[in-house]
């Protein structure tokens, strides 16, 4: 039995997801004040620029690696260091409307991209992004004081998604030992607590 969705519609629901996903990010991005770059996020190590410079440059790679099927050899170290320059909010937007074109161009979803850990369906590429910046966004809100809470539909997709291998992410060094949630946790709060945020 099938859910009744084609191919077609499947991209479109993901596309749709990547686009409320980045401009979810984007609007916490558009939040920081000036004195707040410097200060410390959820992610260890990382300041609020740092988390931004990583998601700006993860949205810097998809049309390398989507559009125009590189390598990652072939990328290199291009998108390493400060990516954000003197504004970051515009680098921020820049790099995501580079990459939300890249995944809703004709026939991307379609494609294989050459991964760090092997070849993956594009669909599969779109979707790891959506449930890395949807954690991210919550990580910036709570570094500069803004809205923690999520869309429920993301955060649903998010989970779905990270479910099958939040036991490796910790070993990426980028999220902690998954913490106990509480009883009665919201999905949000599971969510958080399966990558060692504590909310």
């Amino acid at each position: 039995m099938t859910d009744g969705t084609t191919p077609q519609s499947r991209d479109s629901v993901l596309l749709t997801r990547h686009a409320e996903a980045q401009d979810l990010f984007g609007a916490r991005v558009h939040a920081v004040r000036d004195d707040q770059w410097g200060s410390g996020t959820p992610c260890a190590e990382w300041s609020v620029r740092d988390l931004v410079n990583h998601l700006v440059s993860e949205q810097l790679w998809v049309p390398s690696l989507v559009r125009d099927g590189c390598m990652i050899e072939e990328v290199g170290d291009t998108f390493e260091g400060d990516l954000l320059g003197p504004d970051p909010a515009v680098s921020w937007d820049t790099a995501a409307h580079s990459a939300r074109e890249a995944f809703g161009a004709p026939g991307a979803l379609e494609r294989t991209v050459h991964l760090s850990y092997g070849d993956t369906p594009a669909t599969a590429y779109c979707a790891q992004m959506v449930a890395d910046l949807v954690v991210h966004t919550w990580d910036l809100a709570r570094a500069i004081g803004a809205d923690e809470r999520l869309p429920g539909v993301l955060v649903r997709f998010a989970a779905e998604e990270i479910a099958p291998y939040a036991g490796e992410l910790e070993k990426s060094g980028l999220f902690g030992a998954p913490v106990e949630p509480p009883a009665r946790a919201d999905a949000q709060t599971r969510l958080l607590c399966l990558l060692g945020r504590r909310p």
